[in-house]
């Protein structure tokens, strides 16, 4: 008998090791990646040998650490369907008897810890370590910002509690609650996660169907379309008309004796847009007839296909929230990985379940820097200070945790959540999930009318040549007549 307790003693063990080796392997990738794009968009200016670079070394690691976990939380339920359907179809396998509920459950309650950890205390030391001096009339010096650091910290910890304490007196003011109050652990973090987690769902449904529209001008940028009733060699032509025009115009301006330094730069910058706008001519005009006339046709295929599925998932997410009270997202505590599939076509809808949640990913990050009042964070190689880059990350952070919690309230798969994710209180409240639902489908399919109207507007304009009468209505230069403040000329 004690040999039997033993033997269970080790293969628990071993089970244990074996699962933080697999959690650390997996974060260590995702932490290399989340350095090599931190670094991408880092501005060089920042490295310098002083106390500074200090400074920005450290909070260069834990911007790294935060976009890891972010990585973490996007992979997370992918991950976990992915475990699911590989149980099922192999129960017996030898080789992946490591991949079972006790690590899905383990990565779902990391994710959760590190992402409080990360939102309410590594990116807010960040954030005041960057932006300390030290107190005055003390040394300066490392330790002085970081003293200065951690009150800051404890002067916005004690705000936050202190707000959170009197907006749940107001809500919950029964005994019970009241008793809640004074359990920091239980309650207070819980319910300051879900309120994040909430403003997380808020923010994914205004940048997502945004997102969905934008991601057709992201792509039409990125690819070459198809010409069709266009002369791209006239309009080579013209640009290039516009280029030698602004760069006489420059070069007149550099012969005066006192030039005005904003006049010289707005030229330059409208000189560097008639350069790319004449480079994506030229790209077009050199095109394969395949990469014109297929490629770009078939992403755009795929993106509406994608689009229009996710509508009809949420549609379909609606009228089974009205008949059918197991529709409503729910947290899990059961460990059991493997048992049920929860895909009606198996395989097949799990990968469409995937692809989704991807789609909506990268759609919410494009839909959250389209949006005006979130344009100044958006990232730029080679130019981007430290505190932009904490601000997109706790922003990434707060999208990707909040990407589990709407892929299942708005029914794009059956997975229960796991671990802290399914304990959010407002999860449980029907009519914040209908109206949830409601609100993505309606806005989205507004955004993509909006977007194909406009687009087959603009492309009629063009075709029949009426966007160029747009010049007419250009303000004239007070210098010359002959250029708009856009650089576009307006007799050739």
């Amino acid at each position: 008998m004690e040999e039997d307790d033993v033997t269970i003693r080790e293969q628990n063990f071993h089970s244990q090791v074996r699962e933080y080796i697999i959690c650390f392997l997996l974060f260590a990738v995702l932490y290399l990646v989340s350095y090599f794009i931190v670094t991408r968009y880092k501005r060089k200016s920042d490295d310098q040998e002083d106390e500074d670079a200090v400074v920005n070394r450290i909070s260069l690691y834990l911007c790294t650490f935060t976009l890891a976990v972010s990585g973490g939380a996007v992979f997370l339920l992918p991950f976990s369907i992915i475990s699911n359907e590989i149980l099922l179809s192999f129960p017996k396998n030898y080789y992946i008897q490591w991949l079972n509920g006790s690590l899905i459950h383990g990565l779902w309650n990391l994710v959760s810890l590190f992402s409080n950890l990360c939102l309410f205390v590594l990116m807010p030391f960040a954030y005041f370590f960057l932006e300390s001096e030290g107190f005055a009339g003390s040394k300066k010096g490392i330790r002085s910002r970081v003293l200065e650091t951690f009150v800051m910290l404890f002067l916005l910890a004690l705000l936050i509690l202190g707000i959170v304490w009197v907006a749940s007196a107001l809500i919950d003011n029964d005994a019970a609650s009241m008793e809640s109050l004074y359990d920091l652990w239980e309650f207070y973090l819980p319910y300051l996660y879900s309120c994040i987690s909430l403003m997380g769902g808020l923010l994914l449904l205004m940048c997502t169907p945004v997102g969905l529209s934008r991601m057709f001008t992201v792509m039409g940028q990125l690819l070459v379309k198809p010409t069709i009733l266009e002369d791209l060699d006239e309009q080579i032509y013209c640009v290039h008309l516009q280029e030698e025009a602004l760069q006489r115009r420059l070069n007149g301006s550099s012969l005066h004796t006192h030039p005005r330094g904003s006049f010289t730069h707005q030229l330059n910058k409208d000189l560097d847009n008639i350069r790319n706008q004449k480079n994506k001519l030229e790209r077009r005009k050199k095109a394969s007839g395949w990469e014109k006339n297929l490629l770009y046709p078939i992403v755009m295929l795929i993106l509406l296909t994608g689009t229009t599925i996710s509508v009809l998932m949420v549609a379909l997410n609606i009228l089974y929230l009205l008949v059918d009270e197991t529709a409503m997202p729910k947290g899990s505590t059961d460990r059991g990985i493997g048992n049920t599939s929860l895909s009606t076509f198996g395989v097949a809808q799990a990968a469409l379940e995937i692809i989704l949640m991807f789609y909506l990913m990268v759609s919410s990050v494009v839909g959250f820097y389209s949006l005006r009042v979130f344009k100044g964070l958006t990232p730029r190689k080679d130019d981007t200070t430290m505190t932009t880059i904490i601000g997109c990350c706790v922003s990434i952070l707060v999208l990707s945790s909040a990407l589990p919690v709407m892929s299942r309230t708005l029914g794009i798969t059956r997975f229960d959540l796991l671990g802290d994710f399914g304990r959010f209180n407002w999860l449980g409240n029907f009519y914040i999930v209908f109206s949830y639902n409601m609100l993505f489908a309606v806005v989205t399919t507004l955004c993509l009318v909006r977007k194909f109207t406009s687009a087959v507007r603009e492309e009629l304009l063009k075709a029949l040549g009426l966007d160029k009468l747009q010049l007419s209505n250009s303000p004239t230069d007070p210098e010359s007549g002959k250029l708009s403040a856009n650089g576009h000329q307006k007799t050739l």
